[in-house]
């Protein structure tokens, strides 16, 4: 059976060289095997019919019969169209063709009984069908319809959706193949899941919506389980291979600072991690872990307290950071918790001095540096250290794979790495994305810290906004007002925020306000003055682009304004508004937009006005965006799933985690018969896939 699978498609019945070729470029369609798995996206029951009159209470496709009695030409050129005037019992429609026109009408009777198929829609007062699906009552469609994406190029190929029906049935009802299962009955029975070749026939040929589901959730389940089950071997065969150092001892360092420096006692939350990381660097293997944890729950303090632990074993510790900004507050804060402590806490960065980076190599090298805190500089081949233990990598996905990777060769055994993030990753991404890593989270926040009040205003709202600012400054407090960056044009991004900087500067005038400006395109040196008016409260109002997303810390902060709120996700949304919230006094943010906005556009913004949970908004992001653009573009083909979605079908992650859990515990090297199918195919996936998921 494998090797009929692995045939060429262009040998397929009603395929040829030419359509092959069209597969393959559009489809990535090579090979019998790629266009079996080539699922249906939705299917349509066609053994219904509906009434025109009953169009106005329906969504989605409608099914006809009636007749056509008038055809109507209309247009010149490119704007030229047919119009057909279908009735049934109950009333009239346009059918409109744009293109094919004259083709259609030759091909159309008047007055005869047809079917017709397609999505009805209202322009101004009255109903069309654009392009419908045109068949006669003696060769009418019957039962469950599957429907294949397709592209302009295939149709001209009559590789519509039709079209590609007609190959799949050809390949599965001409040929005496049988679709053998890897998954034992056993298996089977215990997770509810029919027969492979039940699956595939199901899915690609229904009959009933009941076998369109069982088939599916088959062919999900097997898929997430596939994956789980090469995340987890991954994950086993490096923590075997993998060698880290030992940190045992818990010293004076760690004691000193846990008893008499910290001005409050660590949450449960916190409690819990540091004892899974000190767990994870006791066991003589390298730590791996992924550290989550919403703004302000604490992750900082967290890793501080780990890369203690690492000096107290004679280690040096890295801390990296995205930004200048990020790692100056990183040093800043850590230099103030330590201030009393024999520790010894530099920075390096693109702006650091050639003279002080000299003295800093030096220092580094014989061990006087017992934490450096910095950004990319870090990873420069120059930078070398005398025994370093421990990296904190901090916004993780702002690194490449390959950047984090150069911190391995600081020292001859691989330095354990904790990796922080401070967007909250949906469940299921962290289990299939990020399921080779160990993980960790916060999801507690400390005591004191008061919910942010979240409001959505609409232009009409301005001076009110404007007189609530006026109220928090009187009261002592400071305000942002954030503009999105519009990645298509960044000097129109450039003068939106110039443009509202004037704006804030005629209502908030001199001398009774000051206002920062700061944006991507300052020098480094004028963002930091700016930033540093802000900080030390000499500006009351800070105008601004995303730039300030991460890295700035202004307890007296309270109001936090985004403008043009529909133009960011919801995951930006939410870390812009964890800029404020750090003091003890109530904080609000502010989602200003147009009039009129998206239904998508509404649900990210209720979301944030409903909630403050970064776990739950990050499920909400997965549903509207899906794994793709919460991965980013470089990541998110990896995942390369055919038929599970991971923003739909969470709970079936789970279950396959679960499944591929008890597996490999009862049969760690899937010596037993019933196992022996998924072991080819785990050998396979391991020997054809990169090790995409190790991203330390």
């Amino acid at each position: 059976m494998n090797n009929f699978l692995i045939t060429p498609i262009e040998y397929l019945k009603g395929v040829g060289p030419q359509r092959a070729e069209v597969l393959k470029k559009e489809l990535r369609i090579f090979t019998f095997q790629d266009l079996i798995e080539y699922y249906p996206f939705r299917y349509v029951d066609r053994s219904e019919h509906h009434k025109i009159r009953d169009l106005v209470d329906l969504e989605g496709f409608a099914q006809l019969r009636g007749r056509i009695t008038q055809f109507v030409d209309s247009g010149t050129g490119r704007n030229k169209r047919l119009t057909a005037k279908f009735e049934d019992d109950t009333g009239m429609i346009d059918l409109v063709w744009f293109k094919g026109a004259s083709w259609m009408k030759k091909s159309l009777q008047l007055n005869k009984e047809i079917q017709v198929y397609g999505k009805p829609k209202l322009f101004g007062n009255k109903w069309n069908i654009p392009h419908p699906e045109i068949s006669t009552i003696d060769k009418q469609e019957v039962g469950f319809q599957p429907v294949y994406s397709s592209t302009e190029r295939l149709s001209s190929m009559s590789l519509n959706t039709k079209g590609i029906e007609k190959i799949v049935r050809n390949l599965l009802e001409e040929n005496s193949i049988k679709f053998e299962d890897i998954l034992s009955d056993s298996f089977r029975t215990k997770y509810q899941l029919v027969a492979r070749d039940l699956a595939v026939r199901g899915v690609h040929i229904p009959k009933t919506e009941q076998q369109v589901q069982a088939a599916r959730y088959r062919l999900k389940f097997e898929e997430l389980f596939f994956l789980q089950m090469e995340l987890l071997m991954r994950k086993k065969i490096a923590i075997q291979k993998s060698k880290g150092f030992v940190f045992t001892k818990v010293g004076d360092h760690f004691n000193s600072f846990y008893s008499e420096v910290l001005p409050f006692d660590l949450t449960g939350a916190q409690k819990r991690v540091l004892k899974e990381i000190r767990r994870d660097m006791n066991t003589g293997h390298h730590m791996n872990r992924l550290l989550q944890g919403d703004v302000g729950s604490g992750k900082t303090l967290v890793a501080l307290l780990s890369m203690l632990l690492g000096i107290d074993n004679d280690f040096q510790a890295a801390l990296m950071a995205p930004t200048e900004i990020l790692a100056i507050q990183h040093f800043e804060s850590i230099s103030d918790f330590l201030k009393e402590k024999n520790v010894n806490v530099a920075l390096l960065t693109g702006s650091t001095k050639k003279k002080d980076r000299t003295v800093l190599h030096e220092q580094l090298l014989n061990g006087e540096i017992d934490i450096l805190i910095g950004t990319h500089a870090l990873l420069e081949d120059v930078v070398q250290f005398k025994n370093l233990g421990l990296v904190v990598i901090d916004e993780q996905h702002r690194f490449g794979v390959k950047q984090r990777a150069r911190m391995w060769k600081k020292n001859t055994t691989p330095p354990h790495v904790l990796i922080m993030t401070a967007t909250p990753i949906p469940r299921t991404l962290a289990m299939t994305f990020y399921g080779d890593l160990d993980v960790s989270v916060i999801d507690e926040l400390p005591p004191g810290r008061k919910p942010i009040t979240t409001l959505h205003k609409k232009e009409a709202n301005r001076l009110r906004v404007f007189g609530f600012m006026k109220e928090e400054i009187a009261k002592g407090r400071q305000v942002y007002i954030v503009y999105p960056l519009i990645h298509e044009s960044e000097s129109l991004d450039f003068n939106n925020l110039m443009d509202g900087y004037e704006a804030i500067s005629r209502s908030f005038p001199l001398p009774d306000y000051n206002v920062s400006i700061v944006h991507g395109k300052m020098k480094p040196e004028d963002k930091e003055f700016e930033m540093n008016r802000f900080v030390k409260g000499e500006t009351q109002i800070m105008v601004a682009t995303t730039v300030i997303e991460v890295g700035v810390n202004v307890p007296n902060a309270s109001v936090m304004i985004i403008e043009s709120a529909e133009r960011f996700g919801l995951s930006q949304l939410h870390q812009l508004r964890g800029r404020v919230g750090r003091g003890a006094e109530k904080s609000f943010c502010i989602l200003m937009t147009g009039d009129k906005i998206s239904q998508d556009t509404k649900k990210r913004i209720n979301t944030m006005v409903r909630t403050n949970d970064g776990f739950e908004i990050s499920e909400v992001d997965l549903q509207l965006r899906g794994p793709g653009d919460l991965l980013g573009t470089q990541q998110s083909g990896l995942l390369d799933l055919k038929i599970a979605n991971l923003s739909k079908d969470g709970h079936v992650v789970e279950l396959a985690r679960n499944a591929a859990k008890e597996i490999l515990t009862e049969d760690p090297l899937l010596e037993k018969p019933e196992n022996a199918g998924i072991r080819t195919k785990l050998n396979s996936m391991l020997r054809s896939r990169p090790n995409w998921g190790k991203i330390a």
